[in-house]
């Protein structure tokens, strides 16, 4: 465990690997409710340093610098994690005056797609400031009894990254295509259902990306999608891979994909010919079965839904469908593990799910670190707001990995997934302007 100073009384403890090792820190928070005119613009408050995000239409949290934090790593990722806030919150000291989901100790929290490489983290920031309808608070942690509220103010203007230059990824256009046909092969000689493959590309900026920058256009382009930022991970996901609320968990699949054109009739047009789609109904069919038999363990009922419906996007238009269900065991299942039952879903990965993700380590060759993971926050009670973290990119100063990815199954034409690829990177390529 190692410690650092903090903007708060105390240290951010930071214990990596298993979750072994030297004991939870014991934290102190204290939630208040402040007016909602207060907090009208959350994004504004955001310091440059250690910020974490999660909102959608001008709602949810944000917050900053660090009271703990925990990596995490391997197939036990989850539930090591897991295992270290429960500890967490069961050494805690809380004062929460507004008692909604999300106030109260919170911890945000970014997961790698696959057992290896690539690491996990869960973040409990030093302050956390949330918004939801007519209510708001501040969130304060810190290690002692008595540690200092944190006062509201406008936080300083992000600098422009400058300059923006591309360059491939792990594969150029051409040679993602021939890895589309490979899977298009092995789905039709029966090996696999669907797959879900992914290209990313690198982008290099003139100066270091300060995120509030691309975080501010994500949130105006795409309000209705979750815009995060946990650890470096950035993007503006369409998808919420589970909610759970008092006893409640839901999960939007997506799955199924056209391209706006701008047009609006031709959109409509666009849109029926979605729903009809065989192709895209087959993908999603997948994705939403996959889902409900990873919640149907863990639920006293479901509701699954007969059809999609369309989702409208700024760029793209997605079949979309609301899986519901009644926790059995809320104690023994907090929104982290339920998260963990549902990755990797059909949407992300493929189906079967074993057979899709060997299939991607073959032919996708490139290693996607936190991209199409989980992504969201947990409170002390166990619930939470999971996405996917897709429409996304992971930034390090001035590189940028951006990421998208395509469902493939029997029938898919690889230069029409190129083609929607480049689609699910317009809204970070924008974002980084």
């Amino acid at each position: 465990m190692t410690s650092e100073p903090d903007g708060l009384p105390g240290a951010a403890h930071q214990r990596t690997g298993d979750g072994s090792g030297a004991p939870a820190p014991r934290l102190v928070a204290r939630t208040v409710a402040v007016e909602p005119e207060a907090v009208a613009d959350l994004l504004g408050l955001l310091p440059a340093e250690q910020p974490v995000t999660w909102l959608r239409r001008g709602e949810g949290l944000v917050g900053w610098g660090q009271a703990a934090v925990v990596r995490t790593t391997g197939a036990h990722r989850f539930a090591d994690a897991d295992s270290w806030w429960s500890q967490v919150v069961d050494r805690a000291v809380v004062r929460d005056e507004v008692g909604l989901p999300g106030t109260g100790l919170v911890a945000f929290g970014s997961f790698a797609f696959a057992d290896a490489p690539g690491d996990s983290v869960l973040v409990v920031p030093s302050v956390v400031v949330g918004r939801r309808g007519d209510r708001a608070w501040v969130t304060t942690v810190g290690h002692d009894l008595d540690h200092r509220a944190s006062v509201l103010h406008p936080a300083d203007e992000p600098g422009c990254p400058g300059e923006v230059t591309y360059a491939d990824g792990a594969l150029d256009g051409e040679s993602w295509m021939s890895a589309v046909a490979d899977a298009v092969a092995r789905i039709e000689a029966g090996d696999v259902d669907k797959v879900v493959l992914a290209r990313d590309l690198v982008a290099t900026t003139e100066h270091d990306v300060d995120v509030r920058w691309p975080l501010r256009r994500l949130a105006t382009s795409y309000p209705t999608t979750w815009t995060f930022h946990v650890d470096g991970m950035i993007g503006a996901t369409p998808e919420m891979l589970l909610r759970r609320e008092r006893g409640l968990v839901t999960s939007r699949v997506l799955a199924g994909t056209i391209r706006r054109t701008g047009d609006d009739r031709r959109d409509a047009e666009l849109a029926g010919a979605l729903a009809r789609s065989s192709k895209d109904l087959e993908e999603h069919e997948y994705a939403v079965r996959s889902v409900a038999d990873a919640l149907g363990p863990h639920c006293s009922s479901m509701n699954v839904p007969d059809a999609p419906f369309v989702l409208h996007l700024p760029n793209v238009m997605h079949l979309a469908s609301d899986v519901a269900g009644v926790v059995a065991d809320p104690a023994a299942a907090s929104s982290l593990r339920l998260a963990e039952s549902l990755h990797p879903s059909a949407a992300v990965g493929g189906t079967p799910t074993d057979a899709a993700v060997a299939v991607i380590s073959e032919v996708e060759r490139m290693d996607r670190g936190r991209y199409a993971g989980p992504v969201g926050w947990i409170d002390a009670a166990g619930d939470g707001e999971w996405g996917i973290a897709l429409r996304s990119a992971a930034v390090d100063g001035r590189t940028v990995r951006l990421f998208a990815g395509c469902g493939i199954v029997a029938g898919s034409d690889p230069a029409d997934e190129l083609a929607e690829s480049q689609a699910k990177l317009l809204p970070m390529r924008d974002a980084l302007g």
